[in-house]
């Protein structure tokens, strides 16, 4: 499992059967904290099957979706690096399984292959490239922007033309992940219907063609 998580990308094959042979197995149910924000990070979870949500919350309980994750993805990592506490909470949307790699045992494979390092450097790098050019794209962009940006992220080519989100999707699924209010949202899904640049398959968004640069 590990070969195809992008923080191991560059490892050999010894190092990491040195990672997996410390690492171990944990399950969820539906709906559970795995990690809570402002806790103390000791570990690194590596999404086997299932999928979770990455989120945020205010003084008030508000929260806001930072990401959705499913197999292959992974969170946690800063735990390996530094004894900082959790940056954010990570729910299970549905039952998830999980490889798990304790920060003790990291720093002994650590000592045995330093090389690692170097690897986790690099990919470390590139995952803080890309959270930079969300941060930019929630700062930069307009309400309709940030959530045509979602709709986008989140869908996958379906061989006809068109594409499709998995991810049941509420309004308020969406406004969370953009910083704005459901009615908002509600209104740009509204205007993209009528405009047929989307469509709904029960819960599901359907993209029928390129959404447009401006609302």
């Amino acid at each position: 499992m590990l070969e195809k998580v992008e923080l191991f990308q560059g490892l050999s094959a010894e190092e990491l059967a040195a990672l997996s042979k410390t690492s171990s197995e944990r399950s969820f149910p539906k709906n559970t904290v795995v990690i809570h924000e402002n806790e103390p990070a000791d570990s690194l979870f590596v999404i086997v099957s299932g999928k979770v949500k990455v989120y945020c919350s205010d003084k008030n309980g508000k929260e806001f979706i930072m990401n959705t994750q499913g197999p292959g993805d992974y969170f946690g990592e800063l735990a390996l690096v530094d004894d900082s506490l959790r940056s954010a909470s990570v729910r299970t949307v549905e039952k998830s399984d999980f490889v798990v790699i304790y920060k003790d045992d990291f720093n002994a494979v650590l000592a045995a292959h330093p090389n690692i390092a170097k690897s986790l450097i690099r990919n470390l790098a590139q995952r803080v490239r890309k959270l930079t050019a969300d941060v930019k794209s929630l700062a930069l962009q307009d309400v309709y922007g940030r959530v045509a940006n979602v709709l986008m992220d989140l869908s996958e080519e379906r061989g006809d033309g068109t594409l499709f989100i998995p991810d049941k999707l509420t309004q308020q699924d969406i406004a969370d992940r953009v910083g704005a209010s459901r009615e908002m949202v509600a209104r740009i899904l509204k205007d993209l219907t009528i405009g047929e640049y989307i469509r709904f398959e029960g819960r599901h968004i359907i993209i029928n063609t390129r959404l447009p640069a401006k609302y």
